[in-house]
């Protein structure tokens, strides 16, 4: 009986401590600062890939500006990717993008920047290929490809209060 119940616990901790890495989302206490986990996703079942590439970032909840820090991990090196606000429906017209910089050698991508957007209510923040996203051309922001095996995803919708509205 005492082996069944060890073998629960350690089947159960092996389960679960996975998830608990990925580390919270949302709030921290009562502070001013979100946490947003973003994940590689089947886009068949848009379920997370275990062991996938994966990111977090940390950002203000409310301020003049959308202030953050993003860092990715396990993508492909030499590669550029953007972060991005993604408004539904597709292509996104209208989407935002918060930063884009090259994975390192190891696969690691760092975006950190401060950026005017206004209020974002239940967004989604994407890491998208640099180059499947148009963020030059004025008033015209949107995706220009698809390919979502090579993406980040958002582990939840965030809230912005932009305090300059």
């Amino acid at each position: 009986m005492r082996k069944l119940l060890f073998w629960s616990v350690v089947l159960s901790l092996l389960v679960t401590l996975p998830m608990i890495a990925g580390g919270p989302t949302g709030p921290a206490g009562k502070s001013n600062v979100g946490h947003l986990s973003l994940f590689e996703k089947d886009p068949a079942t848009w379920e997370i890939i275990e062991g996938g590439a994966w990111g977090k970032m940390t950002y203000n909840l409310s301020g003049a500006e959308f202030e953050f820090v993003f860092n990715g991990h396990g993508l492909e090196a030499g590669v550029e990717y953007c972060l991005i606000y993604y408004p539904d429906p597709w292509p996104g017209e209208g989407l935002i993008c918060l930063g884009c910089a090259t994975a390192n050698g190891g696969g690691n991508v760092h975006i950190a920047a401060c950026v005017n957007t206004g209020d974002l209510t239940n967004a989604k923040i994407w890491l998208v290929l640099a180059a499947d996203v148009d963020c030059d051309t004025e008033g015209v922001t949107q995706m220009i490809d698809w390919n979502p095996t090579k993406y980040l995803f958002e582990y939840d919708l965030i809230t912005f209060d932009d305090t300059d509205d």
